[in-house]
């Protein structure tokens, strides 16, 4: 499809520097987008390509200054990345709108319900009682349990498997390979020293607009709900164990892992490769650097923490500060305990 510099700037409520009817069927990076793309500008580093960009579109801040003349056209926007990113969302609707359908071979249960313009990949499983919303796409080779609900406009991508009973929002986009409502880590040591496994009969419920990154893991509450909630974006690789609970809109980075019972509020950013202990709480707004450990409750709001065991980050940082230079500290405590020695020697010989 091809869109002219005036209809996306409706789009995007932003204002055309130049031809408004150039037109753009495509995207494309500045340093690299040729005739017929749009791209976009928001980090100054990239500033240079803006006049030398073949792209036939450029999406620029309002408040960017022209050093020099372009040969694309602009559209100026508050937030050129916003702008951008609502674009990228809109081309993307669009592809998934087109597809409908039912592949074959599948299996679909005969008590299952299946809403309207659904596309069924190939090799799909839908078991018994399963509702499917309005407008959901699965991909090859999803399995969907017994009794789960899918929620109108979700895309479920390649080789997801959502285990019986869970359900999941609307607006929802699980990419491939994650596993949703799999077992919790559940086992009751025993005199003899072996473990009985105790068996994880809850959920797990996925709110609206939430996305979860391919190859994901999230374990179904022993009783009750493993919750992700409305507005969260979780990256690939991360583990979420029984009975958590991660608040609305919030984020975290791939290869987290967060224990059993934890409670992660509202707003929180966690980096990558975080863990946290089980049966803690993490407060809203909480910022958590990379590879930190949680290994006790964040009581107030809009903390930043980093390392293990995490702590206030800019203690953090003077710490690791000391830390680096604790070689030439050890060099000088040493070249000083020299100088104490030799006072001490010089004190006992005039006292003699």
């Amino acid at each position: 499809m091809q869109f002219t510099a005036a209809q996306i700037a409706l789009m995007v409520n932003g204002k055309v520097e130049g031809d408004a009817l150039a037109t753009v069927s495509s995207f494309g990076k500045i340093e690299e987008a040729n005739k017929g793309q749009l791209s976009f500008l928001a980090n100054p580093k990239y500033e240079e390509y803006v006049y030398t960009t073949q792209a036939s579109i450029v999406i620029v801040n309002e408040s960017f200054d022209l050093k020099q003349k372009v040969q694309t056209s602009l559209i100026r926007v508050p937030d050129a990345y916003s702008a951008f990113a609502v674009l990228l969302t809109k081309y993307q609707e669009i592809k998934t709108q087109q597809l409908i359908g039912v592949q074959q071979p599948n299996y679909i249960a005969s008590s299952a319900t299946i809403g309207t313009n659904v596309f069924i990949g190939a090799f799909v499983y839908i078991g018994e009682n399963t509702i499917i919303g309005n407008d959901v796409k699965l991909f090859p080779g999803t399995i969907i349990g017994d009794n789960v609900t899918i929620g109108n406009h979700s895309i479920i991508h390649a080789g997801v498997k959502i285990y019986f009973d869970c359900i999941i929002g609307n607006h929802v986009t699980i990419h491939a390979g994650t596993v949703i409502g799999s077992d919790g880590f559940g086992f009751a040591p025993q005199q003899d020293g072996s473990f009985k496994k105790i068996p994880q009969i809850g959920n797990v419920i996925i709110e609206d607009s939430v996305e979860i990154g391919a190859n994901t893991t999230i374990d179904r509450a022993t009783m009750g709900s493993t919750i992700i909630k409305s507005g969260a974006k979780l990256d690939n690789l991360i583990q979420i164990a029984h009975n958590v609970e991660v608040g609305n809109n919030t984020v975290i980075a791939a290869q987290s892992g967060i224990s059993g019972s934890t409670k992660v509020g509202n707003n929180v950013m966690m980096g990558g490769q975080v863990g946290t202990a089980g049966h803690i709480f993490i407060a809203d707004g909480s910022k958590i650097n990379g590879q930190s450990g949680i290994t006790k409750s964040i009581k107030k709001n809009n903390t930043a923490v980093n390392g293990t065991p995490a702590f206030d980050y800019s203690s953090s940082l003077r710490s690791q500060a000391v830390f680096r230079n604790l070689p030439e500290l050890e060099k000088r405590i040493q070249e000083l305990e020299k100088i104490i020695q030799q006072l001490i020697a010089e004190r006992v010989s005039d006292i003699n």
